[in-house]
C-alpha cells in the first residue's frame, strides 16, 4: 500500500526494514493479551457436526463464521457479535450489545442475511456456545437454508478466521481499549469495521481489501500451515 508514496519521495525500504523503523519510533500498534469468557458450551441443547473441517473455500458466502468477542467501557463490558465471510473476509453482519443473549447473536446474524448478495449454499460455522445453538437462532438458520456447523473440540484453529478477524479489530483498530462510554465505544466499532472492510488489505486474498474479495471469486486463497499433535494440514486465514 505504501509503495507509490515511497516511490515518489524516492525512499527504498523492505518490508522487515520499515517493521524495524516503525518500532524504533514507537509507531506499532502494542498486542495486548486478555482473556474473557464469551463461549458457554457446557448445555443441553443440540450440537452440530463440523461440516467445514475438510471444505475448500472457493467463492463469497460460501461459509460464514461467527464468534463473539468483548470490548469495555469504563463502567461496563461489552460484547461484540460478529459475522465474517470466510473467503472475503468481509464482516458482513455485527452487534454491540451489553450482554451474551441470543438475541444480540441474532441481530448481527439477520444483518448478514439481509446483505446477502449471492444465493447458492451456505455454511455458518461457529464455536458450540448457547447463543448459536439457542431454538431462535437455528431456526432462523433454517429458514434462511443455512446450513448449521460447529467446532468439535475446543481448539481455536476450528473458528480461525473468526479468532483472527477479533484480533484485528482489537490489535490494529485500537478496540482493546478502555473507552469513555457506550457511545463513544459504538462510534468507534462502527468506523473500524467501516475501515477493516473497505480499507484494510489480507494477505490471504491478494492484498485486496474484503469488500473488493467479495465481488469476485477469482481470488486464490493462501493457505497457512496449521500444526497439531495429529497431523499437518494448512487452513486459510
Amino acid at each position: 500500500m505504501l509503495k507509490d508514496d515511497l516511490k515518489r519521495h524516492q525512499i527504498k525500504i523492505g518490508r522487515d526494514k520499515l517493521i524495524d523503523f516503525l518500532r524504533d519510533e514507537y509507531l506499532l500498534v502494542p498486542k495486548v493479551r486478555r482473556y474473557y469468557k464469551t463461549t458457554n458450551s457446557r448445555h443441553w441443547m443440540r450440537k452440530y457436526p463440523n461440516l467445514i473441517k475438510e471444505i475448500k473455500l472457493n467463492e463469497p458466502e460460501q461459509v460464514w463464521v461467527a464468534d463473539i468477542t468483548y470490548l469495555r467501557s469504563k463502567d461496563k463490558t461489552y460484547y461484540l457479535h460478529l459475522i465474517t465471510d470466510a473467503y472475503s473476509k468481509k464482516i458482513v453482519g455485527y452487534c454491540l450489545a451489553d450482554n451474551l443473549m441470543a438475541s444480540s447473536t441474532l441481530e448481527a446474524l439477520r444483518m448478514a442475511v439481509n446483505n446477502r448478495k449471492y444465493s447458492h449454499n451456505l455454511i455458518h460455522h461457529s464455536d458450540r456456545g448457547l447463543q448459536y445453538c439457542s431454538r431462535e437462532y437455528t431456526q432462523y438458520l433454517s429458514e434462511s437454508n443455512i446450513l448449521i456447523s460447529m467446532t468439535q473440540n475446543y481448539d481455536p484453529y476450528e473458528n480461525a478466521i473468526a479468532e483472527r478477524v477479533n484480533g484485528i479489530l482489537k490489535e490494529e483498530f485500537g478496540l482493546f481499549e478502555i473507552f469513555e462510554n457506550f457511545a463513544n465505544l459504538k462510534k468507534q466499532v462502527d468506523e473500524s469495521i467501516l475501515f477493516y472492510n473497505q480499507i484494510r488489505v489480507h494477505l490471504s486474498i491478494n492484498m485486496l481489501t474484503p469488500n473488493q474479495a467479495h465481488l469476485q471469486n477469482l481470488v486464490k486463497l493462501r493457505g497457512w500451515k496449521k500444526i497439531n499433535r495429529n497431523k499437518t494440514n494448512f487452513a486459510p486465514i
